[in-house]
Parts: C-alpha cells; sequence; structure tokens
C-alpha cells in the first residue's frame, strides 16, 4: 500500500519508479559512512555548544546542513546577533545556488512542492554523484522519470544516513568523551564526501581559493574566515563556470 502511494498505482511506472529510486540508494552507498560519521558529529556539537535537547533536535531536522549547522554554532555559543548567524549560515550554503543551476534542467519542469521537497533533501554529495551519472544527457532528455527518481533515491539515502546518526548524536552527545576525537573523524568524513565532487575547473579553483582565504583569514574573530573564504571560493567557482559557458558558445559560433 505504501509502496503505491509512493510510485504510483501503475505497475509499468511504478516498476521504472522503484528500479531508479533503488539505484540511486545503491549509488549513494558509498557516501553514507561518511555522511553519518559527519551527522554523529555535528549532532555531538549541537549539545557541546549549548543548545537544548529540543532545539538541537529542530536544528538537525529543519535545516539539515551540516556545514551551516557547524558555522552557526561557534556564532551561537558567543552570543553574536540573531542576525550574523542568519548570515552565516546563508554564506556556507551559498553553493546551493550552483546546485540549483545545475539541477534545473533535470527537476526545472516538477511542481512547485515536488521541487521544495527535493531542495530539502538535496546534498552536496546527491548533486555530485547525479551529475556524474547524467551531466552529459542530451538535453531533450534530461528530467525523464528515470532521473528523477534516481536522484530521489540519492537525495533519501543521504537523509537516512545523516538524520538517525545526528539524532544519536544529540542524545548521547553528554557521554561521549572528548578523547574520541571525533573532530577529526568529521575532517576525514568531509575530505570523503568533498573529493568526489573536484571535478572540473570550477570546482578546483573555488576549493583552491576557499583554502587559501581560510588559512589567510584563520585569525578573524567569530570564525568569520570561514565565511570570507565559502564566500570567494563560490564566487570564484561561479566565474570560472561563467568563462566555461562563454568559450563554448564561442566555439559554437
Amino acid at each position: 500500500m505504501i509502496a503505491r502511494r509512493v510510485f504510483g498505482h501503475d505497475p509499468t511506472v511504478a516498476r521504472i519508479r522503484r528500479t531508479a529510486f533503488q539505484r540511486g540508494l545503491r549509488a549513494a552507498l558509498p557516501a553514507m559512512l561518511a555522511t553519518a560519521i559527519w551527522g554523529l558529529v555535528a549532532g555531538v556539537a549541537m549539545i557541546k555548544t549549548g543548545l537544548t535537547v529540543p532545539q538541537a533536535l529542530a536544528m538537525t531536522l529543519l535545516v539539515y546542513s551540516g556545514s551551516a549547522q557547524m558555522a552557526a554554532l561557534p556564532l551561537i555559543a558567543a552570543g553574536a546577533p540573531v542576525w550574523l548567524v542568519l548570515l552565516a549560515a546563508g554564506i556556507v550554503n551559498l553553493r546551493f545556488i550552483i546546485f540549483s543551476a545545475t539541477m534545473r534542467p533535470y527537476l526545472g519542469r516538477l511542481p512547485l512542492v515536488r521541487r521544495l521537497s527535493i531542495g530539502y533533501l538535496t546534498a552536496d554529495v546527491g548533486v555530485a554523484l547525479f551529475i556524474g551519472r547524467y551531466g552529459d544527457a542530451p538535453p531533450q532528455q534530461r528530467g525523464s522519470t528515470e532521473q528523477l527518481w534516481f536522484f530521489a533515491g540519492l537525495v533519501s539515502g543521504t537523509w537516512m544516513a545523516w538524520q538517525p546518526l545526528s539524532i544519536a548524536g544529540i542524545l548521547l552527545a553528554e557521554v561521549v568523551p572528548g578523547a574520541w576525537g571525533l573532530e577529526y573523524a568529521a575532517i576525514l568524513a568531509l575530505i570523503a564526501i568533498t573529493l568526489p565532487m573536484l571535478s572540473g575547473r570550477p570546482a578546483a579553483a573555488g576549493c583552491l581559493t576557499a583554502g587559501v582565504v581560510a588559512v589567510l583569514a584563520a585569525s578573524l574573530p567569530l570564525r568569520l574566515g570561514l565565511l570570507l573564504a565559502v564566500a570567494a571560493g563560490v564566487a570564484v567557482a561561479m566565474a570560472f563556470d561563467s568563462l566555461g559557458e562563454s568559450d563554448t558558445r564561442s566555439d559554437a559560433r
């Protein structure tokens, strides 16, 4: 009954959707461990920073962005004004502007409610894996049923990896000793998630720029260096992407 509500009542269409969804889940498996570790660390960090359990649960379920959460937490702990916390989270998530533009040819024809739902589930690794598989698809073939449900499987898999471990970290934060060094596990998890996305000049240039700016601005208060690094990285990546599109149009002429 639940499967029919999810995949539809038509047996042929339901089979196509279910098969694509399952392929998406399988494709997300290699990234699920790293995502789960990052979720656990974020859950523990929220409580260690001073959030109550209900506040932390609301943050992980509603925000669902480890990088934005980790950027906001030190500001919250330092008593920074709300506008600065929101600005920090917004700047860190500027990369989703690029993700939205990238996914528009595939998802743009969906109703608004479905786009919002998928947007909530979307994470970096899901976009990277999807584009790695369907990025070369001809324009007229983009947005097919198979592609949509494959992407749904991808982002559902990463969400299901993140939330249980993040909630576990929230509930068990008080008994997790600092000697476990979870922050290092988080760094390793982020590296594992990020490396598959470093394809193409825009991503490489943005990553390199962000790394250099982060080092140079590390001494700024309230971790503002992180915000500058993200903003600079996104700006450079978008500039390189625009240059690439311009070169492509010039070659076409």
